[in-house]
């Protein structure tokens, strides 16, 4: 998959649903550091770990100039408000259901699961300086992370 963003890329736009079926857009968050990050589904092992890893972290994301960390996947608002809500969550997690802004940033696609080529959500994470005009610039991105440890490993880049 040769269309991943890169580094000075412009973030796609993107206005998605939160739990509490509320918009968020990433022009929301103008003049700031946000986290964009991608997962397949709530309440399953690996998402809820980078979930919790996230809100267990954000304090210090927060002191390392992270403004918002929105977790996007595919599930319903009522799903991601009873992960939210079960959990103890303090991200934004946000509703793409027909996968168009995970497509966007090249977070959907072709991946290998147990040995097996499917279609899915792609794990990845994204840091997003959105500028005045609340137009995103790509500062970080990567791609097929591993749910444990990652949030520590981006805090680290992140206070570099």
């Amino acid at each position: 998959m040769d269309n991943k963003l890169e580094t000075g890329a412009t973030a796609p736009a993107f206005t998605l649903l939160d739990a509490d079926g509320v918009e968020v857009s990433l022009s929301d968050f103008a003049g700031r550091r946000v986290i964009v990050y991608f997962y397949p589904a709530a309440m399953t092992p690996g998402c809820t770990t980078e979930a919790c890893d996230f809100t267990a972290l954000r304090p210090d994301l927060e002191t390392a100039g992270v403004a918002a960390v929105l977790g996007i996947s595919p599930d319903k608002p009522e799903r991601l408000a009873k992960f939210r809500d079960k959990e103890s969550l303090t991200v934004t997690l946000l509703s793409d259901p027909d996968r168009t802004t995970a497509a966007a940033y090249a977070a959907y696609g072709e991946k290998i699961n147990y040995g097996r080529a499917l279609m899915g959500i792609i794990r990845s994470t994204f840091t997003v300086d959105v500028d005045d005009d609340g137009v995103g610039t790509i500062a970080d991105a990567k791609y097929n992370v591993r749910a444990k440890g990652h949030v520590e490993r981006l805090l680290k880049d992140l206070t570099v």
